[in-house]
């Protein structure tokens, strides 16, 4: 058992930060009022003798809400007196976990590092490589996913000719459009389905195509994949420690038609979700893609400058012909991810009740004004220390709060 702290800090944004390779670089005010407002979530994932970092100081509200819990919460403290406070009178700690590395993360807490266990001081993470940068890009996950193809036969994998493709100016695009009719085009260094650009429609709206050169001005190359008709999502969880990776769990996700993520399930899918067709093919692939996966990234660049959690996306799709497909590798997310938070957070819930955990945001109201209508919709009620039913907010809820995350308990 540990007696050095963990220290932990909610910085989503950082694959934002590492497209920028800048040190010194800052999410706009909507995702830093993001930050501020979930920075309370990396609790899921500590000890409650580690710390974690916030820019405000949670409420004896939010603090007592979760003593219908069995859980313990972790030490919270303001990010910028903690590093400070660190520097004149020194603290042991174990190892420094932000949601994600990025050249800002590393800035941001560089004060810390001499006071952190050897071991932390021996990870790849200690420092940023520039070698990095390329890992947390989306080219590297359509890399893999040509090993996993060339590597693997499997009849449901994604066929050769729907594998993403790479370009830098629009008449690349635009061959790809004639070739799979409806695309979908990604920034190489974004997170939670943003960045993302459907192209469904032709000829493409000038707009549409001022945004992707955007992309490709600020980032150098877009990624770009044939829009398919997608039937589910599904992440796998992984930790990665001294080169070798471990198997955590299977977490089931949704997004929105544009592929922006809305949320994860809890205890599995729910009743009436999908198909029996869909439901076994999901099971199928947790039995034939963890080991591929795990020997393919083992085998890759990734260990020697990676330690910590990953999750790999997966898109199940139905081909030209309705036959259930796979892509194995469609993003690989180097840093915590809400699919794996999402399993944490099934030990806050009743066994076996289906729920929804999910981030709130809504030009125009409150997570105050959603809070209060939905506990009043679907009350609170807790079993032997777990919610059993209803509502209940995960993060800090005042009356300038824009976003939160909350659970749902999914009526049968």
């Amino acid at each position: 058992m540990r007696s050095e702290p963990d220290v932990f800090i909610f910085n989503p944004t950082c694959e934002y930060a590492v497209g920028s390779g800048n040190a010194w670089w800052q999410p706009n005010r909507l995702l830093q009022k993001m930050e501020t407002d979930l920075a309370a979530l990396p609790m899921f994932f500590a000890q409650p003798a580690d710390i974690v970092l916030t820019d405000t100081t949670n409420t004896p509200e939010f603090i007592s809400s979760f003593s219908r819990f069995e859980y313990r919460l972790p030490q919270f403290f303001n990010t910028r007196d903690f590093i400070n406070e660190t520097k004149l009178k020194p603290i042991a700690l174990n190892r420094l976990m932000p949601w994600g590395w990025s050249p800002a993360a590393h800035r941001l807490l560089l004060p810390l590092k001499n006071f952190c266990s050897d071991e932390f001081k021996a990870s790849p993470v200690l420092k940023w490589h520039h070698e990095s940068k390329e890992l947390y890009s989306r080219r590297f996950a359509i890399e893999i996913l040509k090993q996993l193809l060339s590597n693997r036969h499997c009849e449901f994998f994604i066929p050769e000719h729907f594998i993403p493709e790479i370009c830098t100016v629009e008449s690349e695009i635009e061959k790809l459009i004639i070739k799979w009719g409806r695309v979908m085009v990604k920034a190489p260094w974004s997170c939670s389905g943003r960045g993302l650009q459907p192209v469904t429609k032709t000829p493409v709206h000038p707009k549409v195509w001022e945004k992707i050169r955007g992309i490709i001005n600020n980032q150098g190359f877009v990624t770009v994949e044939p829009y398919l008709d997608k039937a589910a999502d599904l992440a796998f969880q992984f930790e990665i420690k001294k080169g070798k990776i471990s198997f955590i769990g299977v977490s089931n996700f949704f997004t929105d038609y544009r592929g922006q993520y809305q949320g994860n399930f809890i205890h599995g899918i729910p009743p009436n979700k999908y198909d029996n067709e869909t439901i076994i093919f999901l099971k199928l692939l947790s039995e034939i893609l963890v080991e591929p996966i795990t020997e393919t990234l083992e085998n890759s660049r990734m260990p020697f400058f990676y330690e910590g959690n990953f999750g790999v996306d997966t898109l199940i799709f139905r081909d030209e012909e309705h036959r259930l497909k796979v892509n194995p590798c469609l993003e690989i997310n180097l840093r915590q991810n809400m699919g794996l938070l999402a399993l944490r957070l099934g030990k806050l819930v009743s066994p076996n009740k289906p729920a929804v955990y999910r981030i709130f945001y809504r030009q125009g109201k409150s997570f105050l004004e959603f809070k209060n209508e939905m506990t009043k919709k679907h009350p609170p009620k807790f079993v032997s220390g777990k919610l059993d039913s209803g509502f209940f907010a995960l993060t800090q809820v005042q009356e300038n709060t824009q976003f939160g995350a909350y659970l749902l308990i999914i009526d049968r």
